[in-house]
């Protein structure tokens, strides 16, 4: 797929994970299998664009059959290249860490990273399974986490934060803390290794997917049953964003495979 720079692709697909193309409860993806097959016979790369970490998503990326594209991890903070494996240098998370250590202890007791918690306790908090939960923990850009403040302290939390160069995006399920970089960043660095450049189509769900939805030629915002979803995006209006009827895969499967169809019809 993306192996030979000089073949580009017609189109390129980025997907967030949980909520979009897994199914929010179960993590399955057999929903979306008709698209996935479709995408794999006519050498469509897909890009999965997740909070997850490199170790979470290799193993995710050579299940699904898509091995040879890169993917976007820990929320835009970092690449996991075709065949490659995550870096060892875990600096960037322990700045963060230490950030969070220097914290009011009544803020930081708002905030409960995934590093607060044993190996047992993230499995039973994210509903994974416990080797996936040492995947999962083995950050090495970034720390998710549930916020259990309020809209006020969550203010001064980020602001305290920021002054160690360390933002908060919320995902569907996470508030995720890095230092920047977002999914948009890394989708354009991917993008730009082509010439010519081809169609992007990017799905997701939740508020640290809009930027890479604005982003795409065609955007998707996925239906998320189980929050408030996303308000009203640029590029509605003019139908370069669309939304789904149906949540997660199915919804998913059925954007992807109507944005096939309709780019193999015009171009042949």
């Amino acid at each position: 797929m993306l192996k030979d720079p000089k073949i580009a692709p017609r189109l390129i697909v980025f997907s967030d994970l949980d909520g979009t193309l897994l199914d929010h409860e179960s993590y399955s993806w057999d929903l979306a299998r008709p698209a996935l097959d479709q995408m794999r016979a006519l050498g469509i790369p897909l890009v999965l664009a997740s909070s997850k970490t490199a170790a979470e998503i290799a193993d995710l990326r050579s299940n699904l059959g898509f091995e040879d594209a890169p993917a976007i991890v820990e929320n835009g903070a970092g690449v996991l290249e075709p065949g490659g494996d995550a870096t060892a240098d875990r600096s960037a998370h322990s700045a963060i860490c230490a950030a969070l250590s220097d914290l009011d202890p009544d803020l930081r007791r708002c905030f409960t990273g995934f590093s607060d918690w044993t190996i047992h306790e993230l499995a039973q908090q994210t509903g994974l399974a416990l080797d996936q939960a040492k995947s999962a923990a083995r950050r090495h850009f970034s720390e998710p986490g549930l916020w259990r403040g309020t809209p006020e302290q969550r203010a001064i939390f980020e602001t305290n934060l920021a002054q160690n160069g360390i933002f908060a995006r919320q995902g569907g399920r996470y508030l995720t803390l890095s230092m920047g970089a977002i999914k948009a960043d890394r989708m354009a660095e991917i993008v730009a290794r082509f010439d010519p450049k081809p169609v992007t189509m990017a799905l997701g769900d939740a508020p640290n997917d809009v930027e890479m939805i604005r982003a795409a030629d065609h955007g998707v915002v996925v239906m998320n049953s189980h929050g408030p979803g996303l308000p009203a995006l640029e590029g509605e209006a003019t139908g370069r964003i669309t939304r789904t009827v149906e949540p997660g895969p199915k919804g998913w499967n059925t954007a992807v495979l109507d944005r096939i169809a309709q780019l193999y019809t015009e171009r042949g």
